[in-house]
């Protein structure tokens, strides 16, 4: 008894302040930023209202970001043709739904069935023909935008409306136990609770586990605090929904695919796997890793998540239109690079895109609240990316 203690001991982990620090960098900036956009609009980014948007304006590049985490954890590669593609899936959509009246089961199946063939298609010339990711999804990006709008060309106002499907527009933009604004949402706060509540659970499961398995954790204060910490954030979050109206659905759909894809990357062999290929490719095909296979698979899911977020994108803007998608690809791999993935591959986890894609929506909202211009948005977003692959190397640099 006393020799299982003394194990347990020695594998608790003492916590190192710079190590940390480093660790939970882009954590930490986020909170400063929300803070200091939170002082710049004189409160308004700490309204319910707020909180709502960020999740509403952001869902795609959560949805996008889990698929391109799988592809750059490969080997740095990415799919230049997301944004792309969901333009052509609202235009054919558009089509089915409203123009073919085939119904809103009918039209979101047809959705998945295309997005499943094209990335079959992609997946085997990137895996089988050897045809560099950023070419094959380039061709895609450059081809689909114009299939789009031709096809949208059939309406005299280039777009499709949405707006008498209203089966659809629940699905992936109502809200879940509507109540007045303003009024606190009773069901959405008890959900709140139940999400805090299993969320310390398993940290605390995980840590039994390792300690267990004579793996190496962290102090229990640690942990502890984590706990509190995870505890308080979806709280807050909560608080401000019930605030808003309720739950909305799309928010369902995030934390499926988020916790889908954390599981997989973290608990699953073939999630392994990507990680492998990633650091080493030739190294995991003489380990027997079926290198091929995990490379068709990372843009295969791809297109899956792209049609998911297709979805969820038109049913926000009740409209098809040939702007939509423009720059999401950009989007999903700035919340992956801010987030923590190698832009090399073969490290990042789903939290930290998490972590960077909210900080890529706070940053969208704050500049748009203090109506910063268009083009001065861009440059701030585009120095934020080239900020977090510097601190990366750096990092990767003081490691070696």
């Amino acid at each position: 008894m006393m020799e299982n203690k003394a194990v347990n001991q020695s594998n608790i982990r003492r916590p190192n302040p710079v190590s940390m620090l480093k660790k939970n960098a882009m954590l930490i900036i986020l909170v400063l930023v929300y803070i200091f956009f939170t002082i710049m609009t004189k409160g308004r980014m700490f309204k319910p209202t707020s909180f709502a948007s960020l999740i509403n304006q952001n869902a795609y590049v959560y949805i996008l970001g889990c698929g391109m985490l799988m592809c750059m954890l490969t080997g740095g590669n990415i799919d230049l043709s997301c944004g792309a593609f969901v333009c052509l899936l609202g235009a054919l959509s558009g089509m089915m739904m409203v123009v073919w009246k085939w119904g809103t089961g009918v039209s979101l199946a047809a959705m998945l069935l295309i997005g499943v063939i094209y990335g079959c298609g992609l997946g085997a010339l990137i895996a089988y023909v050897m045809v560099p990711p950023w070419i094959a999804t380039l061709a895609g990006y450059l081809a689909f935008r114009g299939l789009g709008t031709s096809i949208l060309g059939v309406s005299t106002t280039n777009s499709i409306s949405f707006k008498d499907s209203p089966d659809f527009l629940n699905i992936f933009s109502g809200t879940l136990f509507k109540t007045p604004e303003g009024q606190l949402n009773m069901p959405c706060l008890i959900v709140g609770i139940v999400a805090a509540v299993l969320v310390v659970a398993l940290i605390f499961r995980s840590r039994a586990v390792r300690l267990r398995k004579g793996y190496e954790v962290d102090t229990l204060a640690m942990d502890a605090a984590k706990s509190v910490l995870g505890a308080a954030v979806i709280l807050l979050v909560m608080y401000k929904l019930a605030l808003s109206g309720g739950i909305p659905t799309v928010l369902v759909w995030v934390a499926a695919v988020v916790l889908l894809y954390a599981f997989i990357t973290s608990k699953t062999t073939i999630g392994r796997h990507f990680y492998v290929v990633g650091g080493n490719i030739e190294a995991a095909r003489l380990s027997g890793v079926n290198t091929k296979r995990i490379m068709f698979l990372a843009y295969l899911n791809m297109a899956i998540l792209t049609s998911i977020s297709a979805m969820t994108v038109i049913s926000r803007f009740t409209a098809a239109n040939a702007d939509a998608g423009k720059n999401f690809e950009m989007d999903a791999i700035s919340a992956c690079v801010v987030g923590g993935v190698s832009a090399s591959g073969g490290s990042g986890t789903v939290l930290g895109m998490v972590i960077g894609a909210t900080l890529i929506g706070v940053i969208n909202l704050g500049m748009f609240q203090i109506n910063l211009d268009a083009n001065y948005q861009r440059v701030v977003k585009g120095f934020v990316l080239l900020a977090a692959v510097v601190f990366d190397i750096l990092s990767k640099k003081r490691d070696s």
